[in-house]
């Protein structure tokens, strides 16, 4: 009787503390990715002091990705670019893609649409690394409906002056509104990509990334015009002690950042990938320091647009860019100032305005041309980014269903951003809405805790009472 007794405080101390973890905010329940609960393997890793390894840890802590790589999303199906609409494979939003873009041409692929979520579609496109290439080279991206009609104008992007071999991101859309008469039914659409304005590169395909988003409506409509005054004033770069990071090889795999100061090294002809959460509400500023140079290359000259900084938002669409000339001395180059993060951006002119239209992970990105090895050597040159996160963080707009992929316009697990259906609250702008779902789920969650604690401590005194009287 007396092994049978302790069985059960054994068990019921494993069902207590199972419950305990399993509470919201318990160490068992992580709330909210944070420098003392990293993410999965799988996912980027979010940087800060407490987890990045020290400014005096080795070469080894340098960017992971090589020169003549980018790391496509992974397990990324593959499709084939149609020649025509006729043959052009499904995309499904939330989902990334790995296909191929010809020399010449056109190539097309379909989306099947409904008639009441804004869709984004972005493109990636990768020369070859051992290609010439011209400054005005690149690619293009439309969005049309099934009468060949363009949702929104075309966007391209392209190479630039430091003629070095790089990933090129364009966007398009589908944007749902009520001042636009096209392409605002449901039915069958058409993402067109194609090179432009190909000179002097050799035939060959280059890689193509695809990955479309669906951004849900919102639960009411509100206003249809940009903000007019916002705070445009740029302030001070961050200061302090860097922390040593490794930038990703591509968007799926960029190293998540915080406000602070971040130190890697980047090779001639190489790509990083950065991600900064930013809020509704919240501003973001970025400055690039490139090192001067401890190689000694043939040419020790000068190369325009030696290294580019730009900064994309959650669907990869373009905000911001900066080139600057490299001459082997210390450079500095910063983003300009962009406006907090607000659904109504989404009606400005101005790319810089119009690309801060959600919350999620802002990417920055950075190229150091292989040019620079020619002239400096091929060794990597120091790089640091001094990242500011301004504002206080506002609750969402109140979305009416759920993004795909889901959560992306969402900072951390629960967020400010209303995402799914129901999570909005009643007075229909958003307010509150993911803030109310996770103040729900814990007040449930602390509930459903507590009532086994206590039922688990009633049995524990009746079988103490049991053995006391010897049943």
């Amino acid at each position: 009787m007396g092994r049978r007794t302790a069985w059960w405080r054994v068990a019921v101390v494993g069902v207590v503390l199972g419950a305990v973890a399993g509470a919201p905010g318990s160490p068992g329940f992580p709330a909210s990715a944070s420098p003392s609960t990293p993410p999965p393997a799988s996912q980027s890793t979010l940087a800060s002091p407490s987890t990045s390894a020290s400014p005096s840890s080795s070469a080894s802590s340098s960017s992971s990705a090589t020169a003549s790589s980018y790391v496509f999303g992974e397990d990324a199906p593959s499709v084939t670019g149609a020649a025509d609409t006729a043959d052009a494979e499904r995309l499904e939003p939330g989902t990334t893609y790995r296909s191929s873009l010809p020399s010449d041409g056109k190539v097309y692929y379909r989306l099947q649409l409904d008639g009441t979520s804004t869709v984004y579609v972005a493109a990636t496109a990768v020369p070859p690394t051992d290609v010439a290439v011209t400054p005005t080279e690149g690619v293009r991206v439309s969005l049309q409906d099934a009468d060949g009609r363009s949702c929104s104008a075309a966007d391209t992007a392209s190479i630039g002056a430091g003629r070095s071999p790089r990933p090129l991101t364009v966007w398009g859309a589908r944007q749902l509104s009520p001042s636009r008469s096209l392409c605002q039914g449901a039915g069958t659409y058409y993402v067109v990509v194609e090179r432009v304005l190909r000179t002097e590169s050799l035939p060959g395909d280059w890689d193509l990334e695809l990955a479309p988003v669906l951004e849900p409506r919102l639960r009411k409509s509100g206003s249809t015009s940009a903000p007019e005054d916002w705070d445009s004033a740029t302030p001070s770069p961050p200061a302090g002690a860097a922390v040593r990071v490794r930038g990703g090889g591509g968007f799926g795999s960029a190293t998540a950042l915080e406000q602070g100061v971040w130190r890697d090294d980047v090779r001639p002809g190489q790509t990083l990938f950065y991600e900064v959460p930013v809020d509704w509400g919240q501003q973001v500023y970025a400055t690039a320091d490139l090192s001067s140079s401890s190689g000694g290359g043939a040419g020790g000259g000068f190369v325009p647009g030696g290294v580019n900084l730009a900064l994309y938002n959650p669907v990869r669409g373009l905000v911001d860019a900066t080139s600057i000339s490299y001459n082997g001395s210390q450079k500095s180059g910063a983003l300009a100032a962009v406006p907090p993060v607000g659904y109504d951006n989404r009606y400005a002119v101005s790319d810089r305005v119009n690309g801060m239209r959600f919350a999620g992970a802002y990417y920055l990105v950075v190229h150091l041309a292989a040019r620079v090895g020619e002239e400096f050597g091929d060794g990597p040159v120091g790089l640091t980014l001094r990242v500011r996160v301004k504002g206080e963080a506002t609750v969402g707009p109140g979305y009416a269903g759920q993004s795909e992929p889901s959560g992306i316009f969402q900072v951390g697990l629960l967020g400010r951003a209303s995402g799914a259906a129901g999570e909005a609250d009643s007075d229909g702008d958003g307010g509150g809405g993911g803030r109310d779902a996770g103040m729900k789920l814990v007040a449930v969650g602390g509930i459903g805790a507590g009532t086994v604690v206590l039922v688990v401590l009633g049995v524990w005194v009746v079988l103490g009472r049991r053995r006391a009287a010897g049943v």
